[in-house]
């Protein structure tokens, strides 16, 4: 479906007119992206999502490929197109959105969904150099697909980091923290409003602050009083409802 631009636009536009939103967000998937870069990727029922091929030697990190997103993303970028046209007229804007480096690296290293990510923290650990490798190229291959959305019509980019509570905050701000200002650095370009949305962060939003986005995403295990004073009160929050 992700890859049907048709059927992604009109899953795109399902809520929109079911409800009166004030935004729609394209329907696409964050993992494809690993595709132009090798990655072999199924979604296997009962199961989700699979990497055929994880990460499993430093070598497969090094013959990692850097793909342009207009060539390996096409479909979510033509669903874009289509579903702008739709949006347009009804002045309902769309956010476009990538998966951050770390939670994208997790999946690439894990093979899949993870609990305690043990395979990704042994690689970083004991091969911090190979690491800021696949961050960098994770980092330069998501920057291009934010600046590519935003050139089909996007009107807001989100940034998805689901996996980063996983993380301690001194690794946070040592193996992620540089390469997401790398790519908000290169996504403002585009003047658009990003968000960056994380998860079991609570504990280092002075970190978080550090990002140069409009909107922090928040969830729903800190106190939305606090995360305001703490991230910054010139910024939006998003967020913080429990999914259940």
């Amino acid at each position: 479906m992700v890859k049907n631009p048709e059927i992604a636009c009109a899953v795109t536009m399902q809520p929109i007119n079911a409800f009166e939103l004030d935004a729609a967000i394209i329907f696409a998937d964050i993992l494809p992206l690993l595709e132009g870069m090798g990655l072999q990727l199924e979604f296997v029922a009962g199961e989700g999502p699979k990497i055929l091929n994880p990460l499993n030697e430093l070598s497969d990190i090094e013959n990692l490929k850097i793909t342009p997103a207009i060539e390996c993303l096409t479909f979510t970028l033509q669903a874009i197109r289509l579903a702008t046209k739709e949006l347009a007229p009804r002045n309902i804007p769309l956010i476009g959105f990538s998966g951050a480096p770390f939670t994208l690296a997790s999946y690439a290293i894990e093979g899949g969904s993870s609990r305690n990510h043990e395979r990704t923290k042994k690689l970083m650990y004991s091969h911090p150099r190979h690491w800021h490798l696949l961050m960098n190229k994770l980092s330069t291959m998501i920057g291009d697909y934010l600046l590519e959305q935003a050139k089909a019509g996007v009107q807001a980019l989100q940034i998805f980091d689901s996996w980063a509570g996983a993380l301690s905050p001194n690794d946070y701000s040592n193996f992620v923290l540089p390469h997401l200002k790398k790519i908000i650095d290169k996504t403002k370009q585009s003047n658009l409003p990003i968000i960056y949305f994380s998860t079991g962060t609570s504990s280092y939003l002075e970190l978080i602050k550090q990002l140069d986005v409009d909107v922090f995403s928040i969830d729903w295990r800190v106190n939305i009083d606090q995360a305001w004073t703490q991230l910054d009160t010139q910024k939006s929050l998003q967020g913080n409802l429990d999914p259940l």
